[in-house]
């Protein structure tokens, strides 16, 4: 009987060699040609990787941001980081693009985008950045505990209700937007004097925490299979995207309470 033991296999092939038939020249030389190392296998990817890599994202938008901000940079310059941010996003999203250059690109021009945002909402009201972000940081840790106590489990039918949600929650907001050339305010979406806008933008924080949720379990299922460290560039490029949504609706969420 062969013994399932791979030590014994291999030395069983061995004492069989003495019997196949002898190579012949072509094969001889095919023997010679061929490399005497095996290219390098690709590390797989770990939950560190993906750690250092979100740090280095955020910290290149935080970085922009501050920078748009002490340079008191105007709507030009969002609208630009906005188109340069979207058209990067899409790329990487739609191409599933592990490039460094294109997230870190994206990094860059959203936050320019969000500095200037930032600033604004900062003049109007002084402190609700740091409350915003601090509203931020709270969502991203109470989800990672949902998640890592598996208070909620994403499955395939959690992931198509986030997924449709967010895309009709888009599709309100467009509506809304060219709503608001014909009629003052559109459909109130947005205007934060009315308790429609108060639980749009709720909906909104809600469905930016289940995004977050998917995007551990896109993390883990990662790791568990063992995809190439370079996937925890597009790993940190999701987290990131996220965490703009929810401290963008956080921080439109607050003006509403600090208006006068």
């Amino acid at each position: 009987m062969e013994s399932r033991n791979p030590v014994f296999r291999q030395a069983n092939a061995h004492q069989r060699g003495w019997g196949t038939p002898t190579p012949t020249p072509e094969q001889l030389q095919g023997m010679y040609d061929r490399p005497s190392y095996a290219p390098p296998a690709q590390r797989a990817m770990t939950i560190d990787d993906v750690v250092v890599r979100g740090f280095i994202t955020l910290g290149t938008l935080v970085v922009s941001a501050a920078a748009a901000w002490a340079l008191n940079l105007g709507p030009a310059a969002m609208m630009l980081g906005v188109i340069v941010g979207l058209v990067l996003a899409l790329i990487v999203s739609f191409k599933q693009s592990t490039n460094p250059v294109l997230i870190l690109g994206y990094a860059v021009g959203y936050g320019v985008a969000v500095g200037v945002v930032s600033h604004i909402y900062n003049e109007q009201t002084n402190g609700i950045v740091l409350q915003a972000v601090l509203g931020t940081a709270l969502a991203f840790g109470g989800t990672l505990a949902v998640y890592a106590l598996r208070i909620v489990r994403v499955t395939p039918k959690f992931t198509k209700f986030v997924v449709a949600a967010g895309l009709a929650l888009m599709g309100l907001m467009l509506v809304n937007w060219i709503a608001g050339y014909f009629m003052d305010g559109g459909l109130g979406l947005r205007t934060g004097d009315g308790l429609l806008s108060y639980a749009f933008s709720v909906a909104a924080i809600l469905i930016g925490c289940f995004f977050l949720l998917l995007d551990f379990n896109s993390v883990e299922e990662g790791v568990r299979a063992g995809v190439p460290e370079r996937y925890s560039w597009l790993m940190a490029f999701g987290l990131t995207v996220t965490l703009v949504w929810l401290y963008l609706e956080i921080l439109r969420l607050i003006s509403y309470f600090t208006r006068d």
